[in-house]
Protein backbone atom coordinates (compact mmCIF):
# COMPACT_ATOMS: atom_id res chain seq x y z
CA UNK A 1 0.00 0.00 0.00
CA UNK A 2 2.46 2.59 -1.49
CA UNK A 3 -0.29 5.20 -1.89
CA UNK A 4 -0.86 7.49 1.35
CA UNK A 5 -4.13 8.54 0.65
CA UNK A 6 -5.26 4.83 0.70
CA UNK A 7 -3.36 4.58 3.83
CA UNK A 8 -4.98 6.72 5.25
CA UNK A 9 -8.57 5.20 4.10
CA UNK A 10 -8.08 1.82 5.60
CA UNK A 11 -8.88 1.11 8.50
CA UNK A 12 -6.41 -1.35 9.64
CA UNK A 13 -3.93 1.24 9.65
CA UNK A 14 -6.13 3.74 11.41
CA UNK A 15 -6.95 0.99 14.19
CA UNK A 16 -2.94 0.70 14.17
CA UNK A 17 -2.32 4.56 14.59
CA UNK A 18 -4.82 4.80 17.76
CA UNK A 19 -3.47 1.90 19.32
CA UNK A 20 -0.09 2.35 18.91
CA UNK A 21 -0.13 5.60 20.58
CA UNK A 22 1.95 5.25 24.00
CA UNK A 23 0.12 3.43 27.31
CA UNK A 24 -3.37 3.22 24.86
CA UNK A 25 -3.59 -0.45 25.13
CA UNK A 26 -2.37 -0.50 28.80
CA UNK A 27 -5.45 1.89 29.65
CA UNK A 28 -7.46 -0.27 28.27
CA UNK A 29 -6.08 -3.64 30.00
CA UNK A 30 -6.03 -2.33 33.33
CA UNK A 31 -9.73 -0.90 32.56
CA UNK A 32 -11.00 -4.58 31.35
CA UNK A 33 -11.41 -5.64 34.72
CA UNK A 34 -13.82 -2.90 35.18
CA UNK A 35 -13.97 1.13 36.21
CA UNK A 36 -11.26 2.86 37.97
CA UNK A 37 -10.03 6.23 39.38
CA UNK A 38 -7.10 8.13 37.41
CA UNK A 39 -4.84 7.20 40.58
CA UNK A 40 -5.93 3.59 40.01
CA UNK A 41 -5.45 3.37 36.35
CA UNK A 42 -1.63 5.07 36.78
CA UNK A 43 -0.86 2.66 39.78
CA UNK A 44 -1.81 -0.24 37.40
CA UNK A 45 0.13 0.90 34.08
CA UNK A 46 2.79 1.89 35.93
CA UNK A 47 5.63 3.95 34.57
CA UNK A 48 3.13 7.05 32.72
CA UNK A 49 3.39 10.46 34.41
CA UNK A 50 0.65 11.97 35.29
CA UNK A 51 0.57 14.65 32.29
CA UNK A 52 0.68 11.93 29.80
CA UNK A 53 -1.97 9.71 31.77
CA UNK A 54 -4.41 12.84 31.45
CA UNK A 55 -3.77 12.98 27.64
CA UNK A 56 -4.05 9.73 26.72
CA UNK A 57 -7.20 9.43 28.84
CA UNK A 58 -8.86 12.08 27.02
CA UNK A 59 -7.83 10.75 23.81
CA UNK A 60 -9.48 7.60 24.69
CA UNK A 61 -13.05 9.49 25.43
CA UNK A 62 -12.70 11.23 22.47
CA UNK A 63 -12.05 8.07 20.36
CA UNK A 64 -15.72 6.95 22.29
CA UNK A 65 -13.38 4.05 23.67
CA UNK A 66 -13.72 5.29 27.98
CA UNK A 67 -15.94 7.53 29.41
CA UNK A 68 -15.44 9.51 32.66
CA UNK A 69 -18.38 9.52 35.39
CA UNK A 70 -18.51 10.33 38.30
CA UNK A 71 -16.78 8.32 41.43
CA UNK A 72 -18.71 5.56 43.76
CA UNK A 73 -17.00 6.75 46.85
CA UNK A 74 -13.82 4.91 46.02
CA UNK A 75 -12.34 8.20 43.42
CA UNK A 76 -13.77 11.78 42.33
CA UNK A 77 -13.90 10.23 38.72
CA UNK A 78 -14.26 6.71 37.54
CA UNK A 79 -13.14 6.08 34.15
CA UNK A 80 -14.90 2.58 32.38
CA UNK A 81 -14.52 1.17 28.56
CA UNK A 82 -17.14 1.94 26.51
CA UNK A 83 -18.79 -1.12 24.57
CA UNK A 84 -16.18 -0.05 21.68
CA UNK A 85 -13.36 -0.21 24.31
CA UNK A 86 -14.74 -3.44 25.35
CA UNK A 87 -14.26 -4.85 22.40
CA UNK A 88 -10.35 -4.16 22.61
CA UNK A 89 -10.63 -7.31 24.33
CA UNK A 90 -10.24 -9.38 21.59
CA UNK A 91 -6.74 -7.19 20.25
CA UNK A 92 -5.39 -7.70 23.90
CA UNK A 93 -6.18 -11.44 24.18
CA UNK A 94 -4.83 -12.09 20.87
CA UNK A 95 -1.65 -10.07 21.94
CA UNK A 96 -1.70 -12.68 25.02
CA UNK A 97 -1.86 -15.87 23.18
CA UNK A 98 0.78 -14.55 20.63
CA UNK A 99 3.20 -13.56 23.48
CA UNK A 100 2.58 -16.91 25.76
CA UNK A 101 2.93 -18.64 22.37
CA UNK A 102 6.27 -16.63 21.53
CA UNK A 103 8.05 -14.78 24.49
CA UNK A 104 8.92 -15.75 27.76
CA UNK A 105 8.86 -13.51 31.19
CA UNK A 106 12.93 -12.46 30.25
CA UNK A 107 11.57 -11.19 27.12
CA UNK A 108 14.02 -13.32 25.35
CA UNK A 109 11.51 -15.33 22.62
CA UNK A 110 11.48 -18.87 22.66
CA UNK A 111 8.85 -19.79 20.30
CA UNK A 112 8.52 -21.13 16.34
CA UNK A 113 9.18 -17.52 15.40
CA UNK A 114 12.92 -17.42 17.71
CA UNK A 115 14.73 -18.65 14.57
CA UNK A 116 14.79 -16.76 11.76
CA UNK A 117 16.95 -17.48 8.25
CA UNK A 118 18.73 -19.65 10.48
CA UNK A 119 19.77 -16.91 13.14
CA UNK A 120 18.88 -18.17 16.65
CA UNK A 121 17.34 -15.00 18.32
CA UNK A 122 18.12 -16.21 21.36
CA UNK A 123 21.71 -16.37 20.52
Amino acid sequence: MDDPTARQRCPAVQGIEVLQEKWVLHIVHALLTGPKGFNAIGREVGGCNPTTLTQRLTRLETLGLIVKAEGDGTCRACYRLTEAGAQLEGVIGAIQRWADAHLVADGIATGPTATTAGHDARA
